[in-house]
């Protein structure tokens, strides 16, 4: 149980806040890759959070990756939430928005894809011991479009 529910209903919530804050941080890269704001960045900074906050809350032995990238992803979007809404964008904070959100997005797609790994049969059978090639691969080519979209993001939306 956790939070009252059982662990497959949180699985469930948690699953579902992930995918809302995936879809609105794919929007929001794209809007900051043409220079403008989403008017999704609300959105998808507290799901992010609520995703990173309740994978905490999942039964666990010691520290795992997933665990290290949710701290970490909880410190980019502190700092974003503070570029958006204590700073307003202004100055260098613009930049550090743009980094930050796209950052956060990485880290969330980043465990996504791990997690997919894990417990989907088709894909833990090519990658059954959590690494390997196939899954080295996966995240490579990740990091790399990440790479790419964070460079246009802070490009676009710094020069608009």
């Amino acid at each position: 149980m956790v939070l009252g529910m059982s662990l497959q209903t949180f699985t469930l919530l948690h699953v579902i806040i992930t995918l809302i804050e995936l879809l609105a941080g794919f929007l929001v890269a794209v809007a900051l890759t043409g220079g403008r704001l989403s008017g999704l960045s609300g959105l998808f900074l507290l799901t992010a959070a609520l995703t990173s906050v309740t994978g905490f809350m999942f039964p666990f032995h010691g520290v795992t990756p997933g665990i290290v990238v949710g701290v970490l992803s909880l410190v980019t979007i502190g700092l974003a939430v503070l570029a958006l809404y204590s700073f307003k964008l202004a100055g260098g904070w613009r930049k550090t928005y743009a980094i930050t959100a796209v950052l956060t997005l990485y880290f969330d797609v980043f465990v996504t894809i791990a997690q997919s790994f894990e417990h989907v049969p088709s894909l833990h059978a090519l990658s059954p011991t959590g690494g390997g090639p196939v899954f080295g691969a996966t995240e490579g080519v990740l990091l790399i479009v990440f790479v790419a979209i964070g460079w246009r993001a802070v490009k676009g939306f710094s020069a608009a």
